[in-house]
């Protein structure tokens, strides 16, 4: 019972064994890497071009170093495997982000989706039940898959569909 009330404590306190850990279960940016992640293998096909730009959007959105991107992405690919659903990652998002932040993440999301060139309808509707769950409205999501595409467009001339 003590143990349990010092190891609480620690918590609390921050100087618990979690405390060297940069990223918690509860950290948003697991919950954001994580979606990702699924995202990223929704199609069944994962490519080099992919992995680096999952890579690179985690790496730049959340301002991390090489080793601190490598270790996000280790605990997010953790996290999806052990996952039953895409609540477990949405509900820690909207409770740690206000709605810009959400957008974000919906955003970050289209530009996975984008990397490869090509939008596969799995991709597709898993972005759209993730912007449903986090109350990011049809039209903003839509309006985010646009202008993530018109930047992606050079590398595919395929329009895009809503």
């Amino acid at each position: 019972m003590f143990d349990s009330l010092r190891h609480f404590m620690n918590e609390l306190a921050g100087t618990g064994e979690d405390a060297a850990k940069p990223f918690s279960v509860s950290d948003h940016r697991v919950a954001a890497a994580a979606l990702m992640v699924h995202l990223l293998g929704v199609d069944g096909v994962v490519e080099a071009q992919e992995r680096d730009a999952l890579h690179g959007i985690v790496r730049a959105r959340f301002g991390l170093s090489e080793s601190e991107t490598d270790e996000l992405l280790a605990l997010a690919r953790q996290r999806d495997q052990e996952a039953v659903d895409l609540y477990a990652f949405t509900s820690v998002l909207k409770r740690s982000l206000d709605a810009e932040g959400r957008a974000g993440v919906i955003e970050m999301m289209w530009e996975l989706v984008f990397s490869d060139g090509a939008v596969n309808e799995l991709e597709d509707n898993v972005v759209w039940r993730v912007a449903e769950l986090l109350g990011v409205s049809t039209r903003e999501r839509v309006e985010l898959k646009r202008r993530i595409a018109a930047r992606a467009r050079p590398l595919s001339d395929a329009p895009v569909k809503d």
